[in-house]
């Protein structure tokens, strides 16, 4: 028997629709009328055996709560009655919603997907905490405004429910296995990070995961202009230094995440590339750095939500602390992203990190 209530807010391409048919269509974020394509796999079955061998993975909320025996899927939430009439035909629900608010008071899901656009999803979070949501997992970016992303973390860290912000890479449990290496001093003492800085910095923040401290200040240079999407996020570089003095810098066309050490060095060159692992060993020549081979988990492409959401249980049940893509690594890779803008305006002045003015807000592309 299930263990958990599920539901889904926002039943678009990541809440729905990916899993079904091709994305297509652009909208404003307050049209009720979407465009979703009428052809439509609705009665579409994976079969994860199959999907493994080929390194494929259902992509949306809904089908990664129906897919877990711990849940039954049970309610939906969706201003679109197209999608909400999708939805309730490929999982049986009965219960949909236009209003995600009558939704969550009504039915009091315990696990609770957001996978709507940015605007209003802070509302969202604390709602489905109020009414007795025991995980969340929501869409990235995880807010507009820092006031906003504090609001969500405090809700959910008050009310001890985990809550995990995108479905992304980072919950992969490869990057635990990184986590451990890193600790058990495969790569000796850490002395460095790199991050690209033309890859949401805030968006897809693997590096946010190994962060172990507060962000003391940042340095931001060379940001460009908002692009004519209306995406206004960092495109520029800088450096970011922690209170203990951890150091990682954010570099165009850098890997995902470099973490390098005095005695070799883990890489992650693209989103769903392997992992990549160098050591220092003495040879017959002296020390030689090189290449050895991966243990697994290794990266595998697509299954954010999949994985997010099993961290999301593994912490409900006991056995994780925090998601990897926890609400609280993501909050701060946002102020940092944030700060990096402050700094690059001034021509690189240092900004001192937590920011004071909360309302400071980000742009975002139509679909975010």
């Amino acid at each position: 028997m299930p263990k958990y209530r599920g539901a889904v807010i926002g039943l678009g391409w990541m809440g729905l629709l990916y899993d079904l048919g091709q994305r297509m269509g652009t909208w404003h974020v307050d049209d009720v009328d979407r465009p979703t394509p009428t052809a439509l796999e609705v009665d579409r079955k994976f079969h994860f055996h199959e999907f493994h061998n080929a390194r494929r993975f259902p992509t949306s909320y809904c089908e990664a709560l129906h897919d877990r025996s711990e849940v039954e899927l049970v309610a939906a939430a969706e201003r679109d009655p197209k999608r909400l009439r999708i939805c309730g035909e490929r999982y049986g629900i009965d219960a949909l919603y236009a209003d995600a608010f009558e939704m969550l008071e009504k039915e009091r899901p315990e696990i609770v997907g957001i996978a709507t656009n940015t605007k209003g999803r802070a509302n969202l979070t604390c709602c489905a905490v109020e009414n007795g949501a025991r995980g969340i997992i929501t869409e990235k970016p995880i807010a507009i405004t820092l006031e906003e992303a504090d609001r969500m973390v405090g809700s959910c860290a008050d009310a001890g429910v985990p809550l995990c912000v995108g479905a992304i890479s980072t919950s992969h449990p490869s990057l635990a296995q990184v986590k451990e290496l890193v600790a058990a001093g495969a790569i000796g003492q850490v002395v460095s990070m790199e991050a690209s800085s033309n890859t949401n910095m805030s968006q897809h923040q693997n590096w946010a995961y190994f962060v172990e401290d507060r962000p003391a200040w940042v340095v931001g240079l060379g940001d460009e202009p908002p692009r004519e999407s209306g995406s206004g996020e960092f495109r520029g570089q800088g450096m970011m230094v922690t209170e203990a003095e951890q150091v990682i810098f954010f570099r165009r066309n850098a890997p995902i995440l470099r973490l390098t050490g005095t005695a070799g060095e883990i890489m992650h060159q693209g989103a769903y590339d392997p992992w990549r692992l160098w050591q220092t060993v003495e040879t017959a020549a002296g020390e030689k750095t090189v290449e050895v081979p991966w243990p697994d988990p290794q990266m595998q492409r697509l299954g954010g939500a999949v994985f997010g959401l099993a961290d999301v249980i593994d912490c409900i049940e006991g056995r994780m602390q925090e998601p990897k893509n926890s609400g609280r690594s993501v909050a701060l890779a946002f102020e940092v992203e944030l700060a990096m803008k402050q700094s690059a305006a001034q021509d690189g002045a240092r900004i001192e990190l937590p920011l004071a003015d909360r309302t400071i807000a980000m742009e975002y592309d139509w679909h975010r």
